[in-house]
């Protein structure tokens, strides 16, 4: 077996590697769109800490942030980008490469 490939871990995309982005990233993909409360109660996050992140992703261009009043009341609703997609499905390959490079442990496969 040959050995890993070492650009595979230069390839993961540290904007979306870290488990809240990650968190964030996978509920906008799988509910189109979320609000802040939502993302905070399922991903367990603090309003700061959530905040945070949320910009993150935002300026590197992955997810879109609208603001607006419900009953006057701010909502904040994220969602996913066309970029922020592909960046995550390239994450997701990435990943699935790195499990294949040592699913074996170094071992001969037969």
């Amino acid at each position: 077996m040959a050995p890993m490939d070492e650009r595979i871990l230069h390839e993961i995309d540290d904007t979306i590697h870290a488990k809240a982005r990650l968190g964030i990233m996978s509920v906008l993909l799988t509910e189109q769109s979320a609000s802040f409360s939502f993302l905070k109660k399922a991903l367990g996050l603090t309003d700061g800490n959530l905040g945070n992140h949320v910009r993150i992703l935002e300026e590197a261009g992955y997810i879109t942030v609208q603001k607006a009043f419900a009953e006057r009341k701010p909502r904040t609703t994220c969602q996913a980008t066309e970029a922020g997609r592909k960046a995550f499905l390239e994450y997701m390959e990435t990943l699935q490469l790195l499990f294949e490079a040592t699913k074996h442990g170094g071992q001969e496969s037969d």
